[in-house]
């Protein structure tokens, strides 16, 4: 399949796909950084802490294969980025990266809503970077996939508990994915999302070199984090109760 480069004023009225700029990176380090750059918008923007990025070992449309790339280029690009990489699986087909900025991490994992998801999903507290990404990898390594790693990659704390069946509150959409009780702080972060790959994505068609990119990233706003993280699972479940009476 061949690669086509939309205009940069294309990919701001809908939510961007690497196909649209996949083919304005020709040589393979720019390629990569390209592409981690895109998949890593949110988090460069300063709205989530994480993003979980698959690397299929195929080409892609562009020609590339990602997970070779990264093989022999991703740990050197992540050194000269503002990210840390995890590699969480690496199944031979396809290699799944845990790409996040540390800082962000270390004061998600602060929020209390947050330590209640992972203190239920049985993780051993301190609840630091080094042991809750540990206790990822040891459940990924067994064959299981972490669902409440969803908290870890800026997903509201209700959402998550209503995933996973711990909350009461009810499922009220399902899109872009499955939200429970009031969606409109989880809609307008799902907003925010698409936002912020329309940016960056007018960024690599405007001829921003992709490391650069990948070297500034904002820290998450309190104001958001307190509306995703802040409330335990005893409190949405409080809240359910006093919207049923």
């Amino acid at each position: 399949m061949k690669c086509s480069v939309l205009a940069p004023e294309t990919v701001t009225t809908r939510k961007p796909v690497w196909l649209d700029i996949a083919g304005r990176f020709p040589d393979d380090r720019e390629c990569l950084a390209a592409f981690l750059a895109f998949e890593t918008a949110e988090i460069l923007e300063g709205v989530k802490p994480a993003s979980l990025v698959n690397l299929v070992n195929r080409e892609r449309c562009c020609g590339k294969n990602f997970y070779a790339l990264w093989k022999e280029l991703g740990p050197g690009i992540i050194s000269e980025s503002s990210l840390q990489g995890l590699v969480l699986a690496d199944r031979g087909d396809s290699l799944l990266l845990m790409l996040y900025h540390r800082c962000n991490l270390e004061r998600l994992l602060a929020h209390r809503g947050v330590a209640s998801v992972l203190r239920k999903a049985g993780y051993p507290a301190p609840f630091t970077e080094a042991s809750v990404l540990g206790e990822l990898q040891r459940r990924m390594s067994a064959g299981n996939f972490p669902h409440e790693i969803g908290t870890l990659l800026g997903y509201p704390v209700k959402d998550v508990a209503g995933y996973l069946g711990w909350g009461k509150l009810p499922c009220t959409g399902t899109a872009p994915w499955k939200m429970f009780g009031d969606p409109s702080a989880s809609l307008a972060l799902a907003e925010a999302f698409r936002r912020s790959r329309s940016s960056m994505a007018v960024r690599l068609l405007a001829d921003t070199k992709p490391i650069e990119c990948l070297r500034s990233c904002k820290i998450v706003a309190e104001a958001q984090a307190e509306a995703a993280f802040s409330s335990t699972l005893n409190e949405i479940d409080n809240q359910y109760y006093k919207e049923a009476v």
